[in-house]
């Protein structure tokens, strides 16, 4: 599904619209700052079994 230059310009009018010109770099940083995080937390994942922090079960028999 492709969208053409008419609806590009009817999404960005509608957003303008709703949120207002003030918050639209507001949710843009949220945004990025957002997906920076997922990044990393995915780039930690990938990394070499070592390097992960395993977590140990709780001790239950202790008395």
């Amino acid at each position: 599904m492709s969208f053409g230059p008419w609806e590009l310009i009817l999404i960005a009018a509608l957003v303008l619209f709703f949120f207002g010109a003030k918050r639209i770099p507001v949710i843009g940083r949220g945004l990025g700052a957002a997906i920076r995080n997922f990044k990393g937390e995915i780039r930690e994942q990938d990394g070499p079994p070592s390097d992960r922090k395993l977590e140990e079960p709780p001790d239950n028999d202790r008395a």
